[in-house]
C-alpha cells in the first residue's frame, strides 16, 4: 500500500510548521471523524502543527456480522479481552510508520510528532508508536485499550516516552477497565503515563478536549523544547494515577 490516504489541516493556517499530530479515528469512521475539533483547540498562533487524519481501509468486520467498513483491524469477539486479529492490527501500525517518515522528509524531527488514537485507532497508536525506531514526541490514547500488549517488542528508543491516556467513566463500549488495564501494562513496562478520568460515554467531551489544547499549549509554543510535554502536561486538573 501506498501513504494511507489522509486529510491534512495546518494551524492556524499559514503559521511555519513546526509539530505533527498523527490522529487515528475509530471503528466505521474515517478521517473526518475528529477533523472538526482542530479549530476547538484554539491552540497559539505562535507556533504551527500539521493535523494528519489518516483513513483506514475498508474490511469485513466479525462482529457486525461481516459487514464491510472503515476498520484498523478485525473485532472476533466483543467481550473484555477484545480478541483482535493483531495481524491487522500489527499491519495497521506498520501504515502508520511512513506518515511520521513523510513528516522527518518533510524538515520535522521525529520528537515533534505526536501520534494520538481514539477507540481502536488508539490500539494501533499503541502499537505504531511503541515500535517505532526513532524518538516521538508522545502518545494520545482516547477511549481506548492495549490490544497488542503481550505480543508487542517495544523499541527502547521509546523508554521515555509521555503517554496520556483518557477514558469515559460511563463507557459502555470500551469499559474503563481496559483504560486502566492499559495504564498498569504501561508502568509494568517502566512508563509513567498520565491518566485521566472522565464523567461520559464513548466519546471526546469538552472537558477533554480543553485539556489536550491546554498540554499542547504549555509547550509548544517554543520552537527550541521538545512537544514531549506539551500534550500531557495538564493544569493541576483531576488527575488519577
Amino acid at each position: 500500500m501506498d501513504l494511507l490516504p489522509a486529510i491534512e489541516m495546518e494551524s492556524p493556517k499559514g503559521a511555519e510548521v513546526d509539530a505533527s499530530v498523527i490522529w487515528l479515528h475509530g471503528l466505521g469512521a474515517d478521517g473526518g471523524d475528529f477533523a472538526p475539533l482542530v479549530p476547538q483547540l484554539d491552540l497559539s498562533d505562535q507556533f504551527g502543527i500539521r493535523f494528519i487524519f489518516p483513513h483506514a481501509p475498508s474490511i469485513p468486520v466479525s462482529i457486525n456480522n461481516g459487514y464491510v467498513m472503515p476498520a484498523w483491524y478485525d473485532i472476533k469477539q466483543m467481550d473484555i479481552d477484545r480478541h483482535v486479529d493483531e495481524d491487522q492490527l500489527r499491519q495497521s501500525a506498520r501504515w502508520v510508520h511512513p506518515l511520521i517518515d513523510r513528516e522527518v522528509d518533510r524538515g520535522l524531527s521525529s520528537r515533534r510528532i505526536i501520534i494520538a488514537g481514539f477507540s481502536q485507532g488508539g490500539a494501533v497508536t499503541y502499537e505504531a508508536a511503541l515500535t517505532y525506531p526513532q524518538a516521538l514526541a508522545g502518545i494520545m490514547a482516547l477511549s481506548s485499550y492495549f490490544a497488542t500488549a503481550d505480543s508487542i517488542e517495544i523499541d527502547p528508543i521509546q523508554n521515555q516516552i509521555p503517554i496520556m491516556i483518557c477514558h469515559g467513566s460511563l463507557d459502555p463500549v470500551l469499559p474503563e477497565s481496559l483504560g486502566r488495564k492499559s495504564l498498569e501494562t504501561l508502568e509494568s513496562h517502566g512508563f509513567k503515563p498520565q491518566y485521566y478520568s472522565y464523567a461520559m460515554e464513548h466519546a471526546v467531551c469538552p472537558q477533554e478536549i480543553t485539556d489536550i489544547a491546554d498540554r499542547k499549549s504549555t509547550r509548544l509554543n517554543s520552537s527550541h523544547k521538545p512537544i514531549s510535554y506539551a500534550v500531557f502536561c495538564l493544569k493541576k486538573k483531576k488527575q488519577i494515577t
